[in-house]
Formats: structure tokens, sequence, C-alpha cells
């Protein structure tokens, strides 16, 4: 039997996810191509059938410029994944994993309702919607680090994903987390 390689050259079976919590909703399955057109919409939970690297292009197309535009965000996300092995050193798809770890919020609030007042409440957050948060904080902090910038967004999205696996505060990611928990901690 063949084994497929996610992009034809990074292997998803040496990857280690060290969240118990997120193990589940990462789906590392290699599959021929990064396109399954939508095919588990209509299921429950049907986002944990599909790729991780895919959820993230289509991340990656939820934004202005890429709007609609899966194979220029499927040449982005692989190109940025080149940019990261070249500077790591190591499987990049290890890191994008160690990137969504530590970009992934545990708490955020939610509004109560008490006699008419509302009043904010911390709660745990599902890993679903952690894993969601997460690549959603890394495509759009990708997106505004290219804005008016000379660096491409391969580069800004290579770069960001380098700074959410190494938990450094000039990611964006990492700065929406630490502000989620920090709203969350004061509302406790």
């Amino acid at each position: 039997m063949e084994k497929y390689l996610i992009f034809g050259k990074y292997d998803p079976d040496e990857i280690e996810i060290k969240d118990p919590g997120l193990a589940q909703y990462i789906n590392l399955k290699a599959i021929i191509a990064l396109h399954t057109h939508g095919r588990h919409f209509h299921k429950h939970m049907g986002k944990r059938e599909l790729n991780i690297v895919e959820r993230l292009i289509n991340n990656m197309m939820r934004t202005e410029k890429y709007t609609g535009k899966k194979m220029s965000a499927y040449r982005v996300v692989k190109r940025a994944f080149e940019i990261i092995e070249k500077r790591t050193k190591k499987n990049p798809l290890q890191v994008f994993v160690d990137a969504l770890q530590n970009a992934a919020p545990r708490e955020e609030t939610t509004r109560l309702k008490m006699g008419g007042v509302a009043v904010p409440k911390a709660v745990d957050v599902s890993p679903s919607r952690r894993l969601d948060l997460a690549l959603r904080h890394i495509a759009v902090g990708a997106m505004q680090k290219s804005f008016k910038n000379r660096r491409s967004i391969e580069e800004c999205l290579a770069d960001e994903i380098i700074k959410a696996a190494n938990y450094d505060m000039n990611s964006y990611a990492i700065q929406k987390k630490e502000e989620i928990e920090r709203i969350a901690l004061s509302a406790r």
C-alpha cells in the first residue's frame, strides 16, 4: 500500500500531540489532495474528519485577498511549510501542531443574565472551539503582519507559526490567547 504524505513531503506519522484534549480533534491523516469539497459539512462534528492543514488553508481563505481562492491559499500554506522546514530543520507539521497547542485558549468568558444585569463569567473552552480559535488567530495574525509590508504572506504565516510554536509573545495568536485568558481570570 502506498503511503501518502502531506504536500508530498511531510510524514504525519512522526507527529507527537502533547495536549490530550486536542489530540482527538487534530486530524493528521494524509490524503492525496487537501481539498475535500465540503464533504463533511453536514455531518455532526464533521470538522474532526478534515485534515488540520486543510483547515488552516480554509482559514486563510476567510481573509480579504484569498476569499474563495483555495488554490492560492493552498500555495501560500505549502510555501510557508517549506520556509518553516528551512528555518527550524524540523518537520513543519510538528511545528504547526505545537503552535496550535500553544495558541489554543483554555478559558474564556460568557455573559450570564442575573436579575436583568449581564455578568461576565469564566468558563472552560471545549477542545473543538480551542482549535478553531487557534487556527483563526494564526491566519488573522499572518494576514495582519503582511498588510502594507514588503514581506510576503508566506513568510508572515511561517513566522507566525514558528513564533506560536515557541510561545513568543510577539505572535498575534499567543497575544490573543493571553488576552482571552486574562479577561477570563478577572471574571472568575
